[in-house]
């Protein structure tokens, strides 16, 4: 599951997961330091896994602009975009457990509550990630959707034709789907060896096609789904969703929202990098 829908708003799933693992990391880690060290160091052990999901998150995004530096000298601006998805979770990763370690080093009061706050919100983080899909990504389904350009029926499956593939769901009522098309297609004509296929949701063939002729975007293989099922089927209840293929069809990457020209260029790197 990549999105959950709250009324008219989608949320993404991984940061809400993440907050509510951190959440509980730092309640329980207090309670625990209330009730083994005495209440005075209990705001402190909920405050030091804060501090650690803070500096791991700083971490983790100073990583990745360090990687990929080169693809945000462009627009620089865009670096502090922190839509774009671009986090290092390694580094993230270590970066908070050194300084967990490092609080439980200076002050041994804390450490039975760090690691027991630590463990309930890793806990939580894996049974969550397992509820929701997202360590076993689902493989392209096979759905029949409508190619714009000709009428005909095609299988989604069948359209990737064995390629590197970018599959993007968006409708043109959707802001963000309109903020992001012209990366999306300027990405599209530069990476030849890369299909994209822009998956229309629950439009009819005039809105797309007065769409993008106002926009004066010159897209291929756009597919139309009137029922909107590959959005459900992928698990994302939101617009503008954005998946990423290798050529075996195995899912490697996911967006939901905005992509600017970093963070897509970012995952196209990526792709390229998959065995």
């Amino acid at each position: 599951m990549l999105s959950i829908a709250l009324g008219p708003v989608a949320l993404p799933v991984a940061p809400v997961v993440l907050l509510l693992a951190v959440w509980v990391a730092s309640w329980l880690a207090s309670r625990l330091a209330a009730k083994h060290a005495g209440r005075e160091v209990a705001a402190t052990a909920g405050n030091a896994v804060f501090h650690a999901a803070l500096l791991g998150l700083l971490a983790a995004r100073l990583a990745h602009l360090a990687v990929n530096g080169d693809l945000y000298l462009d627009s620089p601006w865009s670096a502090l975009d922190l839509r774009d998805g671009g986090w290092h979770s390694l580094t993230g990763v270590l970066a908070g457990a050194a300084w967990l370690l490092w609080r439980g080093l200076r002050v041994p009061a804390l450490r039975r509550a760090l690691a027991g706050g630590v463990l309930a919100g890793v806990a939580l983080w894996i049974a969550a990630s397992l509820a929701t899909g997202t360590q076993d990504p689902p493989a392209l389904p096979s759905l029949m959707l409508t190619e714009f350009d000709s009428g005909a029926t095609v299988d989604l499956r069948r359209a990737a034709r064995g390629r590197p593939l970018v599959v993007n769901l968006w409708a043109s009522w959707c802001g963000p789907c309109r903020a992001e098309m012209p990366t999306l297609a300027a990405a599209q004509q530069r990476e030849p060896g890369v299909g994209f296929l822009f998956v229309n949701q629950g439009e009819s063939a005039s809105a797309v096609r007065a769409y993008l002729v106002d926009q004066d975007l010159p897209l291929r293989e756009v597919l139309l789904d009137s029922g909107s099922r590959l959005g459900a089927a992928l698990g994302s209840r939101g617009l503008p969703t954005t998946l990423f293929y290798d050529a075996r069809g195995k899912r490697i990457g996911a967006h939901f929202g905005v992509l600017n020209a970093a963070a897509l260029q970012s995952r196209l790197r990526e792709m390229r990098a998959a065995p």
